[in-house]
């Protein structure tokens, strides 16, 4: 399903927003804070932008600035924050201005292909001039591969590819899907690997880091774990984490997992009919179930 998020366009252009002159690798910090790990991802964007500014320090000395291209393939399995991170990416790159919108707009295979000869091209053309001036995010990209050389798929990629040739100064194309199918789909199109520079590999959540994450939706709900609550969760992350796979989703697993023992939370209460602060905010090991959570 195709869809569009904006940020405001009112930034004047040919200069990055003041927070980035004054101290710009902390406003780098400061953005992705939200985000647990991703160390390589801020060095990565830390090295985008010195390369802007030194760019721009190279033109004032009468030098010859370097080209950059971002088109980026993120790896990663599901709830491992690989749109979330696209999303910010696009605000980021128009704050520094890399990007002269900073929209995003997020596609799928159903939106790139056509039904019949010709139609492929016109719908992947018209995609990416909604896009141009900001990030295009194609989501599970190895299914355009799929359907073998008749498959109109391979038309969409074609032209993907002719498009970041044309367009890279004003268009980031990102294409992001499991880890595996992605590295088949390189395997497939070996021309491709060369045309994306920054390969982000968005690794599962370590059982800490997904208790991290646990704690902070808990605390940003204005509910804390109690210790046995955090035992059990614990206890069934790493049971879970054993069943490698596809269906654990990470983070939205947590989310899930969160949302459900609030409202199991609330039950409780109600029928106990205590509701002292204490009990208001603090989920127990009977609140925290992991029925239907996927």
């Amino acid at each position: 399903m195709l869809q569009e998020s904006r940020v405001p366009t009112t930034k004047p252009q040919g200069k990055a927003s003041n927070s980035y002159l004054t101290n710009p690798f902390q406003t780098i910090d400061d953005e992705f804070d939200e985000f647990i790990g991703l160390d390589q991802l801020k060095g990565t964007i830390k090295e985008i932008y010195a390369s802007i500014i030194v760019n721009q320090k190279r033109q004032e000395a009468g030098l010859k600035p370097s080209k950059q291209v971002l088109h980026m393939m993120f790896k990663g399995n599901p709830g491992t924050g690989k749109t979330t991170v696209a999303r910010k990416l696009a605000k980021l790159f128009h704050e520094m201005d890399v990007l002269s919108k900073g929209h995003f707009i997020e596609a799928e295979r159903a939106d790139l292909v056509g039904e019949y000869i010709g139609h492929t091209a016109q719908k992947t053309r018209d995609l990416i001039k909604k896009a141009i001036g900001g990030v295009l995010f194609v989501d599970e990209a190895y299914s355009l591969a799929r359907g073998g050389e008749k498959d109109f798929g391979k038309e969409a990629i074609d032209t993907m590819v002719k498009h970041m040739e044309d367009s890279h100064n004003d268009f980031i194309l990102v294409l992001a899907g499991y880890p595996t199918e992605m590295d088949q789909f390189l395997r497939l199109n070996p021309g491709l690997q060369s045309r994306f520079p920054i390969i982000l590999e968005f690794k599962d959540y370590t059982i800490e880091e997904l208790l991290t994450i646990a704690r902070k939706m808990v605390s940003e709900r204005e509910y804390v774990l109690a210790k046995d609550a955090e035992w059990k969760l614990k206890d069934h992350l790493i049971r879970k984490q054993q069943i490698k796979g596809h269906s654990f989703s990470n983070g939205r697993y947590i989310r899930n997992i969160i949302e459900q023992s609030i409202r199991k939370h609330a039950m409780r209460v109600m029928k106990q009919n205590r509701y002292s602060h204490h009990e208001l905010v603090t989920l127990t090991s009977k609140d925290i179930t992991f029925e239907t959570i996927i």
